[in-house]
């Protein structure tokens, strides 16, 4: 199993010093995830999302990134194709680039963003995006590949053009699609493509998913794959906060996932502003219990679980990945039994320290990754023998 981080720039504060803090923050806590051995990082990509994302031109941050480091793959968690948007042949230059510029450390996500806050910025309604970015995502992989493009489509229009440069990975990078709903999981396995499971699924409903995913992608039709390196791979959402104090990661990480809940709901479904100001476990188990009734937060048709019940965990089954290092290994667990090929931690929501995220990530490189890497090493002697 792969141990990565996706990037938001979430912040309960959007001036321009707190954004510009963000992301130096944010660097070093990725140089610091390459050194305790994570193998990725993610970045989301939104645009006109205050507080909840401000991650909108990731393709500056991830190559950033991969300047300032040598080893961690750099993932597209996603790009969002709205042609006006991201025009496919910038999108094939742009990650050819990048990927020649990262020896070859390049995943690259595809999707269509998920508000009409978003698609309006463009010109677009996001009820009729989906033709659009269909008809993207099959032209950038033959991009990418040939070097070449001429493309006469409904939405898209490009004369014969030769494109350059070419990526280090032959023919393209791995390819994933953002995954929210049962709809979209089908998508990416009939298309024989990754699937990042971009919601706060618990371990039961990951095991559900992986289980459509899996069979799609089984009984996929060779005219219906994306690009031409096939990748069977689900990787799921993971909020975290991993301190050697379990009661101050719980009580930072459910103040976290109730902020990203609200900001959310904000944005996708017009509820109230995002509050950051809740300190106390017994205040934010109020507050979360009547998020329970007053905030419904989706990501398409995502519920993000509020984290009331989970207050009350005696940890004998994990939760959530709220705790100390054993129970972050107990909830990953269940994510690994459930099918997941990648955990994607989500650190960095809109109230949770720089320093907090800091100690998760030490954590999870001293102790959690090293636990799993173990019994795989284990599991592959027993099978050599």
């Amino acid at each position: 199993m792969k141990f990565s981080i996706i990037y938001e720039a979430q912040m309960a504060d959007p001036s321009r010093e707190s954004e510009r803090r963000c992301f130096e923050e944010i660097v070093e806590q990725v140089l610091l995830a390459e050194e305790m051995g994570f193998d990725n990082v993610w970045a989301v990509e939104h645009t006109a999302l205050t507080q909840y994302a401000h991650m909108s031109a990731p393709e500056t941050f991830l190559a950033y990134i991969a300047g300032r480091t040598t080893r961690i793959g750099i993932g597209h968690g996603v790009v969002c194709l709205p042609p006006a948007m991201n025009h496919p042949v910038k999108v094939a230059e742009r990650i050819a680039t990048l990927d020649i510029l990262s020896g070859g450390r390049v995943h690259f996500g595809m999707g269509k963003g998920g508000t009409q806050q978003e698609a309006g910025t463009f010109g677009y309604d996001l009820a009729e995006l989906q033709p659009m970015i269909d008809e993207s995502m099959y032209l950038i992989p033959k991009i990418l590949k040939d070097g070449h493009v001429e493309h006469d489509g409904t939405y898209i229009k490009i004369p014969s053009r030769p494109i350059h440069p070419s990526p280090v990975q032959d023919p393209h990078p791995p390819i994933y699609y953002a995954c929210t709903r049962e709809s979209t999981l089908q998508l990416a396995g009939d298309r024989g493509i990754g699937a990042l499971v971009l919601g706060f699924s618990g371990p039961d409903e990951i095991a559900r998913k992986n289980a459509i995913y899996r069979e799609h992608f089984k009984n996929r039709k060779a005219e219906d794959q994306v690009g031409f390196r096939p990748n069977e791979h689900l990787a799921a959402f993971c909020a975290a906060c991993v301190l050697d104090d379990r009661d101050e990661a719980r009580r930072i990480g459910l103040k976290g996932q109730r902020f990203f809940a609200e900001a959310i709901s904000y944005w996708y479904q017009g509820g109230p502003k995002p509050t950051a100001h809740i300190e106390s476990a017994e205040d934010n188990e109020v507050a979360l219990g009547q998020a329970r009734e007053h905030v419904v937060a989706y990501i398409s048709e995502e519920k993000i679980v509020d984290g009331a019940d989970a207050m009350t965990s005696n940890y004998t089954v994990a939760q959530d990945a709220y705790g100390n290092a054993d129970d972050c290994i107990r909830y990953v667990t269940r994510l690994e039994e459930a099918g997941a090929d990648e955990v994607l931690f989500l650190f960095q929501m809109g109230t949770v320290p720089h320093a907090a995220i800091l100690e998760t990530i030490r954590n999870i490189g001293q102790k959690v990754i090293p636990h799993f890497r173990a019994k795989a090493a284990e599991r592959e002697a027993i099978a050599a023998e």
